[in-house]
């Protein structure tokens, strides 16, 4: 069975790295820039995604600085009453750099917390990219995560944030010298719970898992602005929001993954863990989310990605997977293909 997707596939590879502290009672300029050192991998301390997890929303939208790395991820689909389609992606990231915060002092910048934003649209029509990225402390309200009084992600001026305590609907606002978007989202759905309950393994190690929900439909209303030249769009955002410390064992060598939303109102959450020798991990599945808002686990061995072409970059020449064919077994007879 064959269907239209709306809603392309992203390969996330995160890498944060530490940065230096300031003191506000140092004297001289103070720089708000975050400072990158060495990668620090010690992970003693920090809480490990072992057990399933007691979820509530809203209060689970925000934060959990005891895991070591956290992401909220929205990607959409959207276009103008007259075909013209653009995608976007807007992703904030945060990494906790010690497993507990810096004493307290009377300096507002001291924080363990940094944080990184990336944004981008894409202007299929005109076949353009746009991007960009930041990065700032936790600490002087630079950028952070919370659901007191409502949800809100933000970095400097780059945010989402709730209308209400309830957070079924959200606004997400990011502007460049380049390209802008201002959208309004609705969640048409429960949050979708990834793996076992939530808990969804990237290794037979225990703790190599990470805390994964999706919510996998939520109808965009708003406007995208490139080079001064404002669109009124509407269409489909997929966000994930993901937390951990040590997600992936020793043998992985990357991560494909698909957000797939489909015709009939269902989605799809398809992702493999490439190892080394050419194999796959098994203990990494994904989720078929149904119209009511049902999900079904789906393990490795229930679907198969075959790459159908490649693109090979002309500055490293590294060769990357461009097109696939996917098949299910939805254990509702034919497979979807």
């Amino acid at each position: 069975m064959k269907r239209w997707l709306i809603l392309t596939a992203a390969v996330l590879v995160v890498i944060v790295f530490g940065f230096s502290l300031i003191d506000a009672n140092s004297g001289g300029d103070i720089n708000a820039e975050a400072q990158f050192a060495a990668v620090n991998m010690d992970t003693s301390g920090f809480a490990r995604a072992t057990a399933p997890w007691e979820w509530q929303f809203p209060r689970d939208f925000g934060a959990h600085p005891e895991f070591q790395t956290e992401w909220w991820y929205y990607t959409g689909n959207l276009e103008t009453d007259d075909g013209r389609h653009f995608g976007y992606q807007f992703t904030i990231f945060r990494r906790a750099l010690t497993p507990s915060p810096p004493s307290k002092t009377a300096s507002e910048w001291r924080t363990n917390q940094v944080y990184m934003a990336h944004f981008a649209v894409t202007d299929v029509g005109d076949g353009a990219y746009y991007h960009e990225q930041r990065f700032s402390r936790g600490g002087a309200e630079l950028a952070g995560a919370t659901v007191e009084p409502v949800y809100r992600v933000w970095l400097e001026d780059w945010q989402v944030s709730a209308a209400d305590e309830t957070a079924q609907a959200t606004h997400i606002t990011a502007r460049s010298a380049n390209f802008a978007v201002d959208l309004a989202l609705e969640q048409l759905k429960p949050p979708a719970l990834q793996g076992q309950n939530g808990l969804s393994p990237k290794g037979e190690e225990p703790g190599n898992a990470s805390y994964y929900y999706s919510l996998t439909r939520l109808r965009t209303e708003g406007t995208i602005t490139i080079n001064g030249e404002t669109f009124t769009v509407s269409g489909a955002t997929w966000k994930d929001h993901e937390f951990s410390t040590s997600a992936l064992g020793t043998r992985a060598q990357g991560w494909d993954w698909f957000g797939l939303q489909l015709d009939d109102n269902r989605e799809l959450m398809l992702g493999q863990i490439r190892l080394t020798g050419g194999d796959r991990e098994p203990a990494f599945g994904g989720l078929l989310v149904n119209p009511d808002g049902s999900t079904r686990y789906l393990k490795a061995s229930d679907f198969t990605l075959e790459v159908t072409q490649t693109w090979t970059s002309p500055h490293t020449g590294a060769t990357y997977p461009a097109g696939w064919n996917i098949t299910v077994n939805t254990g509702a007879g034919d497979p979807l293909r």
